[in-house]
């Protein structure tokens, strides 16, 4: 570039991009998530710089295979962040790809960083984690298959948590549920680790807990039933949905793995870092454990939960992730408030259930079909309004009609301001 311009002006032009490229330079040779998020140029860059590796960018390449990453448009190839080949082999899901180093580079990355995430939020003990291109439910139905590996059984035992998802994902690897009622205690609904001990037999492959669902489901006695499952050489997975974002889920976690067995935990990356949704983190104490789940999927995968992820966490940084969590605990707090300020100026309660992250409120006298309807109809979206037999509760009968409000990472204090108005307009209507 000599000559072109003066040196002092190249000299300064230098300065500026060595910036620009040196969160780059850091990222490859500490492989953790940075302190401060990455501007979307910087995240752009690195996502082109590895995507165009990838052979279907070789001008010169003679591309005659069946899958060779062709693609209708650019717009096409865009959606997925130009990694048209995607990641993973037919064999394992995070094997290097050799039509696609770019993209084998890039899931590297997203999975050192989903491990530092786990540990750095919460779980250091969670040693090991990698991301699936898959959702929640589905992750998890590739964790318990590779139990099979360790233990030989028929059916999963599994405190009732009311959400399809983990039931389909059970059902799909060719095993039964065993769903233990859930006891109505006070306000809450939970399932005792006592129960969870007196289903297991020689019939059971694992045991598959919960730590996050709507109230009144109170999250599952994770470390009780850990030292169960230590006790019995029965795996334990562990579905932690949206439980990075919360500091006491993660604690409980990292509880349960010192006390007792979690083979797995395996959580949203939607839920928690803000993605769209199509992927999942699965965690674990042992490699092992993560190499036979790797093992379990069929076929290459599509790399876009992978590059969401990777480009979130780098916007984010740890920094900000952290104040999001602070946002999330004080948001929870200030729901809860004034929810209460509501219920007993309606006649209504709060209901007296651990959760942290998400509230509920009593409808004794009010249709909840209708108070649901009115709120979406509002454009008020999350809330779940449910009578004391819906499928939701968690229960075969709950003592009144409720409704739930979240107060989720991500969210904030004005949606929540937004939403209480709605709510009162609507009880104040219905009074």
């Amino acid at each position: 570039m000599k000559g072109l311009i003066p040196h002092n002006m190249l000299d300064r032009g230098a300065i500026v991009l060595e910036s620009q490229l040196d969160p780059l330079r850091i990222l490859f040779e500490q492989r953790n998530i940075p302190e401060e998020g990455w501007s979307d140029s910087q995240i752009r860059l690195l996502l082109t710089i590895l995507s165009m590796m990838d052979t279907d960018k070789d001008p010169q390449a003679a591309r005659v295979g069946e899958r060779e990453a062709r693609v209708a448009s650019p717009l096409v190839s865009e959606l997925a962040a130009n990694f048209c080949h995607g990641v993973g082999r037919s064999g394992e899901i995070y094997a290097p790809q050799p039509k696609a180093p770019g993209a084998s580079i890039m899931y590297a990355l997203a999975n050192m960083l989903a491990s530092d995430a786990i540990r750095r939020f919460g779980a250091p003990n969670l040693k090991y984690a990698f991301l699936l291109p898959l959702p929640t439910g589905m992750s998890i139905g590739l964790a318990i298959s590779a139990m099979r590996q360790k233990r030989k059984g028929k059916h999963v035992v599994h405190p009732r948590i009311d959400h399809k998802s983990p039931l389909k994902a059970i059902e799909l690897i060719g095993l039964e549920t065993k769903i233990l009622e859930g006891e109505v205690k006070g306000d809450a609904v939970i399932v005792s680790p006592e129960r969870v001990e007196e289903a297991i037999n020689g019939e059971t492959l694992a045991i598959l807990s919960t730590t996050t669902f709507f109230p009144p489901r109170e999250p599952d006695d994770v470390k009780e039933i850990a030292k169960i499952a230590k006790e019995h050489n029965i795996p334990h997975i562990i579905n932690n949905a949206y439980g990075v974002q919360s500091r006491e889920i993660m604690r409980r976690i990292r509880s349960a793995v010192d006390a007792g067995r979690v083979d797995a935990v395996v959580q949203s990356t939607d839920k928690n870092f803000l993605t769209p949704v199509g992927g999942a983190i699965v965690a674990a104490p042992e490699r092992e454990t993560i190499e036979r789940i790797n093992e379990q999927y069929a076929g290459r995968a599509t790399a876009a939960p992978v590059a969401q992820f990777l480009a979130a966490i780098l916007a984010l940084g740890v920094k900000k992730y952290e104040s999001l969590r602070d946002e999330q605990e004080k948001n929870r707090k200030y729901l809860e408030e004034n929810l209460i300020k509501i219920a007993e100026e309606y006649g209504e309660r709060v209901l007296n259930v651990y959760n942290p992250i998400a509230c509920a409120m009593s409808l004794t006298n009010r249709d909840p079909v209708k108070v649901g309807g009115a709120l979406y109809n509002l454009r008020v979206t999350g809330p779940r309004a449910l009578g004391p037999t819906s499928y939701g509760s968690c229960c075969k009968e709950y003592h009144t009609a409720y409704i739930t409000m979240n107060a989720a990472i991500g969210t904030r204090k004005e949606d929540i301001e937004k939403a209480l108005q709605k709510l009162e307009e609507i009880l104040r209507q219905t009074r």
